[in-house]
């Protein structure tokens, strides 16, 4: 490493950005005495339902929470099959194992790296309650086929989400459409109010259940009347993340433009790379480039570890030694111990086991600095030369 790399910040793989006003309101709600779930929850779950058009949604303490009491919603449960993608984070098979359910995992688009919809049919049997779509780094599925799918074999839709705040479908909110949709407001997500996440729901029939599981199953009446008829958990989000969130969505279109900004320089950037250094033949798979649809969460590659003489963790052990965080979002969940003790095998999804085993998240945040990009393209085209097989 030569000197002024040494000097060079490091750019971490994403970093949440909270401005002054946002330290001062968390600040207030401080001072008020209120920071557990009170009137600024309210507030941020009426500037939500606003956001998605009027449709009820209610907040959880995390993304995690709002998929499960998704599944409880729609009563899923014991004997009951969700078809999913096993490419995500491992909460959303998790969670269809904790109501009881049975994950049926299906392969994977390569392109796309989405759940591959010309595949659900085949995974459908009379025990199918539901599907659960990711959509990866904020790219959605093909929304008129999902429906359509569900439509016709009386599916529930549960998509996972919790990428896509900000992403469209034909110019449509995801959230504004739909069944129920999940979002995670974790500390990397474009929205973030540290930990939490928001449930959009079909009708306050739905919201008012979706509120007892959050909460011990508890309705309140009167001044003094509870009673519980749910079992409910703990999963309520604070006034303190409740705060962050308002002033996040406030900032939103400026966050979802910069994103924009910086994954359009990216694809220069990488292209250009690839070619000053002499690696065309290099199969360096970039991702979809929508402009339109995705909110670009997070800009990610698929490694040609075939044409190279080395993995993926000296790939991100040198970039890291040039200044440069990376990620891996994700290995295959049916690669993963508690999944193959269940019986699941990694070889029945082969593309995602391949996508899985080489797929890089780059650094994608919007208080990067253009010149971030230059730099990123540049050291990571300069490690795929070195370790290039040709």
């Amino acid at each position: 490493m030569s000197k002024s790399e040494n000097t060079l910040p490091f750019i971490p793989f994403t970093r949440p950005h909270f401005d002054q006003e946002t330290i001062d309101a968390v600040a207030e709600v401080l001072r008020s005495g209120w920071v557990t779930s009170g009137p600024k929850l309210a507030e941020f779950e009426a500037d939500l339902s606003e956001y998605f058009g009027g449709r009820p949604v209610r907040c959880f303490a995390n993304g995690t929470a709002t998929m499960k009491i998704a599944l409880q919603v729609a009563g899923i449960g014991p004997g009951d099959e969700v078809i999913t993608t096993p490419i995500s984070w491992v909460a959303t098979s998790n969670v269809i194992l904790s109501v009881g359910a049975t994950p049926v995992f299906v392969d994977i688009d390569p392109v796309t790296r989405n759940i591959d919809l010309n595949k659900v049919v085949s995974a459908i049997t009379p025990k199918t309650r539901a599907i659960m779509p990711v959509y990866l780094a904020g790219l959605p599925v093909n929304m008129d086929q999902l429906y359509a799918l569900a439509k016709e074999y009386q599916l529930r839709v549960i998509e996972d989400a919790a990428q896509a705040f900000g992403s469209q479908w034909k110019g449509q909110k995801i959230g504004s459409i739909g069944d129920l949709v999940s979002f995670s407001f974790q500390a990397n997500k474009n929205l973030s109010t540290v930990e939490g996440g928001c449930l959009v729901l079909n009708n306050i029939d739905e919201a008012k259940l979706a509120e007892k599981f959050r909460l011990q199953g508890l309705t309140r009446s009167g001044m003094d009347g509870m009673d519980v008829d749910v079992l409910g958990g703990k999963d309520n989000l604070t006034d303190v993340n409740a705060v962050i969130g308002l002033h996040q969505l406030k900032r939103l279109p400026a966050f979802q433009m910069r994103r924009t900004a910086l994954a359009r320089q990216y694809f220069d950037a990488i292209r250009t790379a690839m070619t000053t250094t002499g690696l065309n033949d290099l199969r360096l798979e970039l991702p979809v480039e929508n402009f339109t649809d995705s909110n670009w969460h997070m800009f990610q590659v698929v490694l040609p570890l075939d044409q190279l003489n080395t993995d993926r963790a000296q790939v991100m052990t040198e970039l890291k030694d040039l200044g440069i965080g990376t990620g891996v979002h994700y290995p295959s969940i049916t690669g993963f111990t508690l999944y193959q003790k269940l019986g699941y095998k990694a070889d029945d999804t082969p593309i995602a086991q391949r996508i899985g085993r080489s797929i890089l998240t780059l650094p994608l945040f919007p208080g990067m600095a253009d010149e971030d990009i230059g730099r990123i393209a540049s050291a990571l085209t300069g490690i795929l030369k070195k370790h290039s097989k040709n």
